[in-house]
């Protein structure tokens, strides 16, 4: 249908290994930016090399480095639209990198590759999303179980890139630390005039809140970063794709509701990595401060997997207000609904851990399909009519 095709997503979440499913009976030519002698080739001659495949599928990997080449792109595409020509990737988001770079809107549809899901990691069937809905309206409450606490932590300390999925703790740390330090020396310098240091500084405190609200002035003062500095670099690790913004929802439903967004390192095992921490540390006595975040990272990361796939379309938000009422995620769907979800690190339920869901619930009406939370404990649990608890482990479990 579309003349082009755009994966983006961080580098080493498998965008070559897609690209290498290809149809193998059909002409393609990969051509690769981080080669020199492409780039240059592409440089002297655009048209000529945009051209190069005219009855086949021409892949360009790696785009970033030459954005200005979706220029030729668009005009290769406007005299011949047959769908599927391009295949363009990139590890940063470069189509909004430079006043060079075309949209291609209206040409190209863009797909959004993230790191492997636990979903992906277990081969389990189902649509998460789609099944809360569907649960919710039903008000039959599932039959999940849960998994031990070591299995979730296992699980936050693995991550999502594939190369390092099998490998041990220490094996996985050396390539981590390789890794950031990697895209921050290299991609991020060719991206914009950068600090490595300084932006290493940034993404670990980031780490440290992770899924904490994003106050840009404490950032500043702790990462010692001018202010006008901070937002800059903020945007330069999403275009990165190292961390993504969980947006305020903001229904006014009170006066004094937060617009902060909340900042995910958009790698559960990369934000643990960065803090330090590891399976066996975040089973400490008492549980590490961090530990909270990273469960709600783990949640957030899978909760945006799933969206992509899904049958049902949301939208993750998140809610607080200056009088202390929180929500960690609100799921708004198509028609204005919503589905409330915390999450938490205990072990079991309590009535303390719905006093936000509570709050939509009585502020929303019918426009509210239910809440739940998504905790540690072993099994369902139901509080209240529409209010559940759920086990973390339900995000990934076999579903109908």
């Amino acid at each position: 249908m579309f003349p082009a095709l755009v994966i983006e997503g961080a580098r080493q979440v498998g965008k070559s290994t897609l690209v290498s499913l290809l149809d193998p009976g059909r002409p393609t030519a990969v051509r690769t930016m981080d080669d020199p002698e492409v780039r240059d080739a592409a440089i002297a001659d655009p048209r000529g090399f945009v051209d190069q495949m005219p009855d086949g599928l021409l892949v360009i990997d790696e785009v970033q480095r030459l954005p200005e080449i979706t220029v030729a792109v668009k005009a290769a595409i406007d005299r011949d639209r047959r769908p599927g020509r391009f295949l363009l990737t990139g590890s940063a988001d470069f189509l909004r990198q430079s006043a060079t770079t075309d949209s291609l809107a209206g040409r190209a549809v863009t797909l959004r590759l993230l790191g492997l899901s636990q979903r992906e990691y277990d081969a389990a069937a189902g649509d998460f999303p789609h099944a809360l809905v569907g649960w919710l309206a039903s008000r039959q409450l599932p039959d999940v179980p849960g998994e031990p606490r070591s299995t979730y932590l296992e699980r936050i300390a693995r991550g999502g890139y594939p190369a390092v999925a099998q490998l041990s703790d220490r094996t996985r740390a050396i390539w981590l630390d390789g890794y950031v330090s990697g895209l921050l020396s290299r991609d991020a310098v060719d991206l914009m005039r950068v600090e490595p240091t300084r932006l290493m500084t940034l993404i670990r405190l980031l780490a440290a809140n992770q899924s904490g609200e994003l106050v840009k002035a404490r950032v500043a003062r702790d990462a010692a970063l001018p202010a006008a500095s901070v937002t800059p670099y903020l945007d330069l690790l999403r275009r990165l794709f190292l961390i993504d913004l969980v947006p305020p929802w903001t229904p006014n439903l009170t006066r004094r509701e937060v617009g902060r967004p909340k900042c995910v390192v958009t790698d559960p095992g990369l934000a643990a990595r960065l803090v330090g921490a590891t399976a066996s540390s975040l089973e400490g006595v008492p549980a590490p401060a961090s530990l909270g975040g990273l469960v709600e990272g783990l949640v957030v990361t899978e909760l945006l997997a799933a969206a992509t796939v899904s049958e049902t379309n949301l939208r993750l938000y998140h809610y607080r207000d200056r009088n202390g009422v929180e929500v960690d995620l609100v799921a708004e769907l198509d028609d204005g609904s919503v589905i409330g979800i915390e999450v938490k690190a205990a072990q079991g339920n309590s009535a303390a851990q719905f006093k936000g869901l509570r709050f939509l619930r009585d502020s929303l009406g019918d426009r509210f399909r239910g809440g739940v939370v998504l905790s540690m404990a072993g099994g369902t649990y139901r509080y209240a009519e529409g209010l559940w608890g759920l086990p973390i482990s339900a995000l990934w479990a076999p579903v109908p």
